[in-house]
């Protein structure tokens, strides 16, 4: 651990960012000063969730409020009431006092220039395309869904969709059709829009048979809409025809926790759960993080690659609600070349670039020196941990005038729990400090807060984009089981942490995939840092499996570069770099060459799921094969766990 910050914000930097403009207001309206720095505005924040929600609504000026009520009636968890009597819409936040003239998307495929469009004419669009699914009987708390590519139009379906009241879920073309059905189909949808086709890679991705299947898949749809070529698909509607109106945009108001979209987990530990998020929630949830934690405005521009099927592309449309402009790009972060996304960050004058270390470490492999981004001002880093040593490498790249921001949070409230902020300083392979108004603490197994150990990270007090429910959940009882069951009335998020006495956040990985020798817990990114950074390994997986008689197993897995083989000279520099670069005790029982390492579809690694094939559950009950990337690897797992039970 680090004891000097690698970055810190100049005076000129505090002085200007939006989050202190937001102190200055808070202090003025409670009273106390809280220009004292982020730490007691975080104090703050997590003690008073009434005054600075109720704060964060007024400072943002949306709708009026009935008078005398609070912004938190009901605190309990799960069912905490939040803004009663309250009224908005998702999409009206959107549109709220733009200029038609600006900037507000601008939509990139790999091949092909970028196409602009303006706040007038995205307001246009999504007005026509309301009044198409309008037409169509979609009515508020209808579902419409998309296989979509991460494309303006799927902005334009989703803010469309969301005027009326309906119900949002998408999954982006990098899922085959099985996948998008295994999540669609619980929701009913009466709408589907799609594309039938996308590139990759230089690859033409043919979507038209997983189309034919969805759609027949799915008897509820009154109608298809489909945004490249209609003519392919029956009886489908083409997108021109849907947006090529001129009929008025009108967002209906709709409570609070009216449901806005659902967001699926991963299915890697079984179907698909839909989690519901309503209009308020994300709204408050997103204007805080983008103002007070990116300093985000409409001078900016914002380029976070993702696919619509992971929770950072909802989270990049949120964006357009503090004014700033989307791009929206289709494709590979390294088509034609190994710094392809940096090139078109830096030819679109991006502000703030969002990637991850899975990118980054591929970056520094392949040699990767980045041209100069002189608009660049923050480096967003999320999906995993963010290594001190991957930090410092691309920290030295992009230079000292930009913040490297590594976050922590998940699907599950759609935003971070632990960010940064303009006015943090940063510590290499830490995460600077939990959100505002997210009341995070490390706990124990005796269910009591610790400082500078490894403990449970939790959520003691709620926030406003926690889930309204799961999809398909009565009682509720899935939705309490996920998240406090372990600790009643907190939320447990399943990862262990380290918060330090400085009150910087460092994240060891998932808690249920936990590495446990001899009752010491480990996290699996310790390993995956010092393994990763070897030129012969191109990636790891470690699982730790727990054996009759209380004996534990320990491999890791890796792949290596082209060309290397697995010898027990290599297999000696992996056990050395892993010695020096996290412990002794961390040196795996076994080091196995494998034929890949399987992910999910947004590139997080099947820890669990691997974790179970060792145990010798049965592969076509331990994850949807259409949620991963490489799912034929599941057999290979499944029959060496098998090979080496005696262990």
């Amino acid at each position: 651990m680090s004891t000097q910050p690698s970055w810190v914000p100049s005076d000129t930097e505090v002085e200007q960012a939006r989050i202190t403009d937001f102190a200055r207001y808070a202090s003025a309206r409670t009273g106390h000063d809280l220009t004292g720095g982020y730490q007691q505005l975080w104090d703050w924040s997590v003690r008073d969730l009434d005054g600075f929600w109720s704060a964060v609504w007024d400072y943002f000026g949306l709708p009026a409020r009935p008078q005398g009520q609070p912004a938190l009636a009901r605190e309990e968890m799960p069912g905490s009431v939040w803004f009663p009597g309250s009224t908005l819409n998702y999409t009206a936040e959107v549109f709220r006092g733009r200029d038609d003239a600006g900037i507000a998307a601008i939509g990139v495929a790999e091949t092909g220039a970028p196409v602009e469009v303006s706040w007038g004419e995205l307001r246009r669009q999504v007005g026509s395309v309301a009044a198409a699914l309008s037409g169509l009987g979609v009515r508020p708390g209808d579902r419409v869904v998309g296989y979509l590519p991460n494309s303006i139009e799927a902005m334009v379906a989703f803010l469309a969709t969301a005027s009326l009241g309906a119900i949002w879920a998408v999954c982006g073309l990098d899922y085959v059709g099985s996948a998008a059905e295994a999540r669609f189909a619980q929701l009913e949808p009466t709408v589907l829009f799609t594309a039938t086709r996308s590139q990759h890679g230089g690859r033409l991705i043919d979507r038209s048979e997983d189309v034919a299947g969805l759609r027949a898949a799915l008897p509820t749809l009154a109608a298809t809409i489909v945004i490249d070529d209609a003519d392919s698909v029956p009886g489908a509607v083409s997108w021109s025809s849907a947006a090529g109106g001129d009929a008025g945009m009108d967002p209906v108001p709709v409570p609070f926790d009216h449901p806005l979209w659902v967001l699926f987990s991963s299915g890697t530990t079984g179907r698909p759960k839909g989690m519901v998020h309503g209009h308020g929630g994300v709204v408050v949830e997103q204007l805080k993080q983008f103002a007070f934690h990116h300093n985000l405005g409409p001078s900016d521009r914002i380029l976070w690659y993702t696919t619509p099927s992971w929770m950072m592309w909802n989270s990049l449309v949120g964006s357009l609600l503090v004014g700033s402009t989307v791009v929206c790009y289709d494709g590979s972060p390294a088509f034609g070349r190994p710094d392809a996304l940096w090139e078109l960050a830096a030819r679109l004058r991006v502000t703030v670039l969002g990637t991850s270390p899975g990118y980054l470490a591929s970056c520094r492999k392949a040699g990767v020196r980045f041209r100069e981004l002189e608009a660049l001002l923050r480096l967003g880093v999320t999906g995993s941990p963010l290594p001190a040593d991957l930090y410092d490498w691309v920290a030295g790249e992009v230079g000292p005038r930009v913040q490297v921001v590594s976050s922590s949070g998940g699907t599950d409230v759609v935003t971070a729990f632990v960010s940064a902020s303009p006015t943090t300083p940063v510590w290499a392979g830490e995460l600077s400090a939990a959100c505002l108004g997210v009341a995070l603490e490390s706990w124990g197994p005796d269910g009591k807060p610790v400082r500078d150990a490894v403990g449970e990270l939790v959520v003691r007090r709620p926030m406003p984009s926690m889930p309204v429910r799961f999809w398909n959940d009565p009682d509720g009882s899935r939705y309490r089981d996920a998240y406090f069951g372990t600790f009643p009335g907190v939320w447990r998020h399943g990862d262990w942490t380290t918060i330090t006495g400085r009150g910087s956040v460092i994240i060891h990985g998932r808690s249920d995939a936990t590495l446990n020798r001899h009752g010491v817990r480990m996290g699996s990114s310790d390993i995956y840092g010092p393994v990763e950074e070897l030129d012969e390994v191109k990636e790891a997986l470690v699982i730790g499996v727990e054996l009759a008689g209380g004996e534990y197993w320990m491999p890791l897995f890796v792949t290596t570069a082209d060309g290397v083989v697995l010898d027990e000279a290599l297999r000696e520099r992996i056990r050395e770099a892993i010695r020096h670069g996290a412990s002794p005790r961390h040196v795996p029982d076994e080091i196995v060459a494998a034929p890949g390492i399987p992910h999910t579809r947004t590139g997080k690694k099947l820890e669990v799921p691997v974790k179970r094939l060792l145990r010798g559950d049965d592969p076509a009950t331990v994850a949807d094969p259409g949620s991963i990337d490489q799912p034929g690897l599941l057999g290979w797992y499944h029959e060496f766990g098998v090979a080496h039970r005696d262990y």
